[in-house]
């Protein structure tokens, strides 16, 4: 997806604009909608069609937040996605994602616990390396593809928290990207996007199943050993459960976090501001964050009203379906002066890419420090980067992503080694 709108906001159509509409997000121009609609019509109505039921889009912050925060009138229980606009979620109340406090309280805690302790700086150095030799074949000044490269990178973190074995990484991330984005050509079957998605399903629900029955039987202090062992309500989870939360924190980790430094270089090699960032260590923190913010690589999250209220100056009624969309709350002027400028010194940056309230993703701090280590190793090893060729966005409603992206290097000379050494 495009993160600079590439039409004036008053020339959008908003009768006509289909933010459900997987293309719209390849080809199209979803800043200029979302742009459109902050200024317009910022909880617009989106009437049923014959595939699909009527729903609410909103896209102004303060509006977002609120929606976020306020599980009582706005439950992700029946489903957090458009592609089950709807439809059922088979996993509801089993899958964190799609679960109401209190009982997804008592869920998150052991996961929280595990995945923001000091525990995971253990894995630092493991990213690094990971991050070392990913970046190596750039060294040598030919045409490099970054998004191919840092695609499978968060999936390191999430097989060595989950104790999977590292044969397995690449085709867990490829089959997660299987399962989010199947109307992108990179990903979709010649069965078509349908079969694409449930085979994703699937094959990965089979994985799972295969590696928590090993696991039962010789447990461990991996993330997959805490799932099969924790309580919730005095309960353990049934195995259906352990499937899915399996899979969210696979999505969770996969498919959003790669998009983060790809959406930031492409932006740097644009507007020229790389060396700016780069050769400034102080705003590393400032310009992942900022980077965060940008990116916005989940561009939604839906939501059920559970009784009659108001989002903005609309009236909602009970059962209607309700979108928020991250990266038009995120590119909203009025808490983030000039949003569409890539600003690494941007303070405050109350950024929403994490979400906001009970369901703040539980991941964050292995997210932000996978991308602090890349982006450390980026600027210790390169001066900048050319685009070599088209980028490619992904073909999705969900994920702001990019599937091809080739630059050119220029390398640094590393202290203490020769040029384009390793």
């Amino acid at each position: 997806m495009r993160h600079i709108p590439r039409s004036d906001p008053d020339s959008v159509d908003l009768d006509a604009a289909d933010l459900a509409d997987p293309a719209t997000f390849r080809d199209g121009d979803p800043h200029a909608i979302w742009w459109a609609m902050r200024e317009r019509d910022p909880v617009h109505w989106h009437p049923p069609t014959p595939d699909r039921i009527g729903f609410w889009s909103v896209t102004r912050y303060p509006d977002v937040e609120a929606v976020l925060r306020d599980h009582r009138a706005f439950t992700s229980e029946g489903g957090t996605l458009l592609t089950l606009l709807g439809q059922p979620d088979p996993a509801s109340r089993q899958q964190l994602s799609a679960t109401d406090p209190p009982r997804h309280t008592r869920m998150r805690a052991p996961l929280q616990r595990l995945l923001t302790g000091r525990d995971t700086q253990q894995h630092a150095g493991l990213i690094r390396e990971r991050v070392i030799r990913m970046l190596a074949p750039a060294a040598g000044g030919e045409p490099f593809d970054f998004a191919a490269a840092v695609h499978s990178l968060p999936v390191v973190t999430f097989g060595t928290l989950m104790g999977l074995p590292e044969d397995d990484w690449s085709w867990l991330a490829h089959t997660a990207e299987m399962a989010v984005a199947p109307d992108d050509p990179v990903y979709r079957l010649p069965e078509g996007r349908v079969e694409t998605a449930r085979r994703a399903h699937r094959e990965l629900f089979a994985y799972f199943q295969d590696a928590a029955t090993r696991r039962a039987r010789a447990p461990g202090d991996d993330l997959l050993s805490l799932l099969l062992t924790m309580e919730v309500d005095g309960e353990p989870l049934d195995r259906g459960a352990v499937l899915a939360n399996c899979y969210l924190l696979l999505i969770g980790s996969t498919v959003t976090v790669p998009e983060v430094p790809k959406a930031a270089l492409a932006e740097l090699i644009r507007n020229g501001g790389y060396a700016d960032w780069a050769d400034r260590p102080e705003l590393l923190h400032s310009g992942v964050e900022e980077a965060l913010r940008w990116a916005s690589p989940a561009n939604h999250v839906l939501r059920y009203a559970t009784r009659d209220g108001v989002v903005g100056d609309r009236r909602i009624a009970a059962g209607e379906a309700v979108v928020v969309w991250y990266g038009s709350a995120n590119r909203d002027a009025a808490v983030f002066p000039d949003p569409f400028r890539f600003d690494v010194r941007r303070q405050p940056n109350r950024h929403l890419t994490f979400g906001s309230g009970p369901h703040y993703c539980v991941g964050f701090a292995v997210a932000r420090l996978t991308l602090h280590i890349l982006f450390e190793e980026l600027f210790r090893r390169f001066a900048g980067f050319e685009l070599a060729g088209e980028t490619a966005h992904v073909t999705s409603n969900f994920i702001a992503g990019i599937t091809r992206m080739p630059v050119v290097a220029r390398p640094r000379t590393l202290a203490g080694t020769a040029a384009g050494s390793w």
